[in-house]
């Protein structure tokens, strides 16, 4: 079917060659992009939404009291914004792009154009991913001129959106509180979402949005465009609103102090801008990002994630031979498939003890580990798992011996002191310089030489570009700095990935800094946040997962009081909602309790078996936190409807509460579903428990959830959950 929709595409605008205008159509199952493209003028958005028929593009309206231009440009309608800006060789600010011809190829619809002046060439590009319903759009700027030009605005891509009771939802926060949703509806003006951090992009706020087409949003109806910036350095995200019908909404590389200096022949590529629409509400457009993560973004995005103990909460620096094998040992002993050996392992002249030394020296501390990872290899296989480690490659300590003999890798600005981070000693490393790049690339290609055994690592990465400066790059060009870092990253992290496709690696920065479409092709997970505290967790997850799915979110059980929040929450809880993403523990498992410990293992044990719906199947969000309900619940379908997960966790305990009960959603209506309690700490069953019921019942009236846990009296507290597998027979 997808190669018959494209060869219609393909004579479309090989009949429009002769005619000189045609109607181009990007379509994916359930939507279509259509624009009018004709020779001699700017391409012009015409439709975006559900697939339309052969009549219904026929009989298309053209879009009225709108500037429906696919990418503006500068200079020949000032007050208008544009996707595009630049100073041409001369001088002249203006530019005027006229299309000159278009093709399609490979599912990509690519539309050429030029202008008449300077023969500056503009490329726009669109890919349908069919079954997924997404389509991705980006720019290429070409200089034709005999001198170079100074790029001051380069957009990825403009999308219109008819107004009308128009609301976006996007994601703000900090570290250890990340991707809070902010729901707003849009009204006149200007809202931007910028970026500034420089390495890390995703912190105090996302490179994604959703648009509810209908009022403020809805998780399961509705319709919702869904839209992704896919790069990982800074961005700006705006939506303009002015005194036309139509709300403009501009996405891309942010701009600021960071004008490009295009050379004679160069052609400049903007990031993907992945879009997807959906009238199934929020969720249908997170499970079309989810199944497009999965399939085409994410490293291994169809291979179940292991089940690991990570060091960091446990012994946080204190890391040493027979500490490492204690944690191996309990995690094997619950059923764990892995263990992550944290910070602190590394430095000869200068051992790594706190986060104030060491970063560049990546050899073993072999008064902590005299052994060496040999040793901690050795005592993985005795003990029946895998073994990962932590490395922070990007970034140096001014104590170590890296930045004794490399001064001039760092990040600076000309003349000036270095900006000192992290333990008052860190900088960041120059991605721009290839002497850089090789030397990451060698951080890791190392290791995995040394020891190929290794299975999992965890790249950290914690500090922004606090001061402007490449020693790297001529003077000229120190605009360049930010695109140039993520260029030079991206390079180091495709000779990664190429040599070695198979290996685990988990993106973090400072916690959820790099949960981002833009870094995740090269990694198979990320850190949603260094905060693992059960509670903040599910508004924080529930964020993450409008764009990512949850085989990419690594969700741990920690210890309490939360080593953040210092709130004490119950175990169960902790479970409860760690199950909900990639599972891992954060904890010494040593200072647990053999009740504790039973508990981890049910647990673990009951996660590998519904593993496969929980990271592969499709997210249906029911009750938000932000809601204030007092509860929050979503649940996981598989494609064929016959399993499903059910989560509900109480967000707050008061006495004579009362609490929504809760419809389920992605059900068959007319299967039935047998409901078995998983993690369950009660003395007995709920009255649910081994019953079935029809898809329609759950849909329709769902289920009563007792507000607590019934358990012994010396083990109530006042935090209730319920995980339920759901399966047909």
């Amino acid at each position: 079917m997808m190669k018959k929709l494209l060869m219609m595409t393909a004579m479309v605008c090989l009949t429009a060659v002769t005619s000189h205008a045609a109607q181009v159509v990007v379509e994916t199952k359930n939507t279509s992009l259509i624009l009018d493209v004709e020779k001699g003028r700017q391409p012009q958005y015409v439709y975006y939404g559900l697939r339309l028929d052969a009549q219904e593009l026929q009989h298309l309206q053209t879009p009225r009291d709108g500037r429906m231009d696919a990418y503006p440009v500068y200079g020949m309608n000032c007050p208008a914004e544009a996707a595009l800006a630049m100073k041409h060789g001369d001088g002249n600010m203006s530019t005027a792009v006229v299309c000159d011809s278009w093709e399609q190829a490979n599912g990509t619809v690519s539309i050429t154009m030029k202008d008449p002046v300077y023969g500056t060439v503009v490329k726009l590009n669109y890919k349908a991913y069919t079954a997924e319903d997404i389509i991705e759009m980006w720019s290429e700027v070409t200089n034709t001129e005999k001198q170079p030009v100074t790029l001051t605005t380069f957009a990825s891509a403009m999308v219109p959106i008819r107004r009308g009771d128009v609301w976006m939802s996007s994601f703000y926060g900090s570290w250890a509180n990340e991707a809070r949703l902010v729901e707003e509806p849009l009204t006149a003006g200007q809202k931007q979402i910028v970026n500034k951090d420089g390495t890390r992009n995703a912190h105090t706020s996302h490179a994604e949005v959703m648009f509810s087409l209908d009022g403020k949003a809805r998780e399961n109806a509705g319709q919702v465009i869904g839209a992704a910036l896919c790069y990982a350095g800074n961005y700006r995200l705006k939506v303009v609103t002015d005194d036309t019908e139509y709300h403009y909404f501009f996405a891309g590389i942010n701009e600021d102090n960071s004008e490009y200096h295009l050379k004679k022949g160069e052609t400049f590529v903007t990031p993907k801008l992945a879009l997807s629409f959906s009238d199934k509400g929020l969720s249908g457009v997170s499970r079309n990002f989810h199944k497009w993560g999965r399939n085409h973004m994410l490293a291994n995005g169809n291979k179940e994630r292991k089940i690991l103990l990570n060091s960091w909460e446990g012994v946080y620096f204190d890391i040493n031979q027979k500490g490492m094998d204690q944690m191996m040992h309990d995690i094997a002993s619950m059923g764990g498939e892995l263990f992550v050996m944290d910070d602190g392992w590394f430095g000869d002249k200068y051992p790594r003890k706190v986060d104030n030394s060491s970063l560049g020296d990546w050899v073993v501390d072999k008064n902590k580990l005299p052994e060496g990872i040999e040793g901690l290899l050795r005592d993985a296989k005795k003990n029946g798992v895998k073994f990962g480690i932590w490395i922070e490659p990007e970034m140096a300590n001014t104590v170590s011996e890296l930045y004794e003999a490399h001064p001039d890798w760092i990040v600076k600005a000309p003349k000036r002191e270095p900006v000192l981070g992290r333990g008052g000693t860190q900088v960041v490393l120059d991605m721009a310089n290839p002497k850089v790049q090789d030397f990451v690339f060698n951080v890791v290609d190392e290791l995995m030489t040394k020891y190929p055994e290794i299975d999992y690592i965890k790249w950290d990465a914690n500090m922004p570009i606090m001061n402007h400066g490449s020693q790297y790059l001529t003077m000229n060009d120190q605009s360049h700095l930010y695109i140039e870092f993520h260029r030079g990253l991206e390079k180091v992290c495709q000779r990664v990935r190429a040599k070695y496709p198979e290996l685990t690696i988990q993106a973090c920065g400072s916690g959820g800094g790099r949960a981002n479409w833009g870094i995740l092709p090269y990694f198979d997970e990320f850190w949603v946040s260094d905060n693992t505290d059960a509670l903040q967790r599910i508004y924080m997850q529930w964020g993450t997962s409008y764009f990512f799915p949850a085989i990419a979110m690594a969700s741990h059980i920690s210890a309490t009081p939360n080593h953040t929040v210092f709130r004490t929450t119950s175990l169960k809880y902790r479970i409860d909602v760690a199950m909900s993403g990639r599972l891992g523990m954060e904890i010494q498992p040593k200072n647990m309790t053999d009740d504790e410990k039973a508990l981890c293992r049910k647990a673990i044990n009951e996660y590998k078996e519904i593993r496969p719906i929980v990271q592969f199947g499709n997210i249906y969000r029911l009750v938000s936190p932000y809601d204030r309900k007092g509860v929050a619940s979503l649940m996981y379908v598989t494609d064929q409807q016959d399993k499903a997960v059910f989560y509900w966790w109480k967000t707050e305990s008061f006495q004579n509460e009362h609490l929504p009960r809760v419809r389920m959603a992605g059900l068959d209506a007319n299967k039935y579903y047998k409901v078995r309690e998983l993690n369950r700490i009660d003395l007995k069953p709920m009255d649910c428990e081994g019953k079935s019921y029809s898809g329609a019942y759950l849909m329709n009236h769902g289920l009563e959830m007792p507000y607590r846990n019934e358990t012994e009296w010396a083990k109530k507290n006042d935090w209730s959950s319920r995980v339920l597998l759901l399966e047909t027979f």
